[in-house]
């Protein structure tokens, strides 16, 4: 590593000072080149290079802090964009890289020299403006009524079907019970829930999310069932937009911390114990939000305050069971974990514990479940041939398991998949593990 001597000190040489890497590079410093991580990544499994493994990103980003690469260099940006960001690598490392701060630092350094995709822009865009956002997911809603996306993304050619096969795949299936179809009898008065214990009830507030609200609105549903039911006293949270997580990932921090505020100030005014997140990636997010604010005397102690308040669904609900079902869910489901569940939250145990909680659900083991599906966020859009190749083995892997529902915590996780899914003519289908949960508890006639 080159170096500059000042007097009796050795110092790194750093081109360039007060870039977000300058200021995270410390975590450079964590990585002993040890390996563990390249079979954890899934573009180092499925590309073979070193350069687009954890560790090869991290000689790169090295390199281009002490000046050696420009940061308008196209084949380090290739190797940095191909990057999905699932941070199985984290889980991996024992020297305990931070590498996905480092990762948005290095994006956040290149923005001002290169331009961002159109697609990423455009998307990046819609995002921060809830008007826009709003008009597009009402419009995508409609499509998806027309069932055209069904059609198309079986007829048109792999790069305009994906697309469609996602909208489509956002379509509310219906789950059948011994005690009748809990989509059929979404809007009937549950049984009178039993506390879980004497103490008061904790309060909750739910992140409503973009394409959660949007798309999953049938989720969202679920899960306030799911909550009264378990004893949770429910609050809504107006004036809540987007997370900043598409905007953070692609390197955007001043978009994603304008976001961030307009967020804490929402949850503070709710008054909840708990916020409660059904999207991995959106409560990998909200969890984020001090270190995302640190630097800023005005919001970061608040923000710290909203990231300890923030729970993803399973987690809250591990904490009182949850409540069994009582109707009996006789479905052959394999779980795919989100990857900003697992990876981002260490949230392991608590979707599992939801899944058990179902009577007749046949849970069955998925190998490589901790590898990534390729979503990750709006990458399934811009580097559509590398998202391909890491879907195929988790396709393949679902297939071998012979379940009939993959189950999945994340809405972009659940497009991605149902789209391969659909477009490979399997039967199986996508899942939120809160909607099998909710369709166990039975309704009054």
């Amino acid at each position: 590593m080159s170096t500059e001597t000042h007097g009796a000190a050795v110092t790194p040489k750093c081109a360039l000072p007060g870039t977000p890497l300058a200021l995270a590079s410390k975590g450079l410093d964590a990585c002993v080149h040890c390996g563990f991580c390249l079979q954890a990544c899934p573009t180092y499994v499925n590309l073979e290079d070193e350069n687009d493994s954890p560790r090869g990103r991290l000689v790169l980003m090295r390199r281009m802090l002490e000046g050696d690469i420009a940061l308008d260099d196209p084949t380090t940006a290739q190797h940095i964009d191909r990057c999905l960001g699932c941070r199985a690598c984290e889980t991996a490392c024992p020297s305990g890289v931070p590498y996905g701060d480092l990762l948005e630092a290095t994006r956040a350094t290149m923005a001002p020299a290169r331009r961002m995709p159109i697609v990423a822009r455009a998307v990046l865009a819609v995002f921060k403006q809830p008007l826009l956002l709003r008009i597009a997911l009402v419009g995508a809603r409609a499509f998806r009524a027309t069932r055209l996306p069904h059609l198309l993304g079986k007829l048109l050619p792999a790069r305009l079907a994906f697309p469609m096969a996602m909208i489509a795949s956002t379509t509310p299936v219906m789950l059948r019970t011994q005690a009748g179809s809990g989509r059929a009898k979404r809007s009937a008065p549950r049984t009178t829930p039993v506390a879980p214990n004497a103490l008061p009830a904790v309060t909750v507030t739910c992140l409503t999310g973009c394409v959660m609200s949007g798309l999953f609105s049938h989720v969202n549903d679920a899960t306030d069932r799911v909550l009264a039911h378990n004893g949770f006293s429910l609050r809504t949270t107006r004036a809540q937009g987007c997370c900043g997580a598409l905007h953070a990932h692609a390197g955007d921090l001043d978009s994603a911390r304008e976001l961030a505020r307009i967020n804490v100030a929402a949850f503070e005014q709710s008054g909840a114990d708990v916020i409660a997140v059904n999207s991995a990636g959106c409560g990998a997010m909200l969890k984020q939000y001090g270190h995302l604010l640190h630097d800023d005397p005005t919001w970061s102690e608040r923000a710290a305050r909203v990231s300890a308040r923030t729970q993803d669904i399973s987690e809250l609900l591990a904490t009182v069971g949850p409540i069994p079902g009582t109707a009996n869910v006789a479905l052959r489901v394999t779980h795919d974990p989100p990857c900003h569940q697992m990876h981002a939250q260490r949230v392991v145990s608590p979707p599992l514990a939801v899944l058990r909680a179902i009577p007749g659900l046949s849970l069955i083991p998925l190998e490589d479940a901790d590898q990534c599906c390729g979503s990750a966020g709006i990458y399934n859009l811009v580097e559509p041939d590398t998202s391909d190749a890491v879907l195929e083995p988790k396709l393949a892997r679902i297939a071998e398991s012979g379940a009939d529902w993959v189950a999945t915590g994340n809405p972009g996780c659940m497009m991605q998949i149902g789209a391969g899914l659909l477009r490979s003519g399997s039967r199986a289908r996508v899942v939120h593990p809160i909607e099998l949960l909710d369709a166990s508890y039975e309704r009054l006639p």
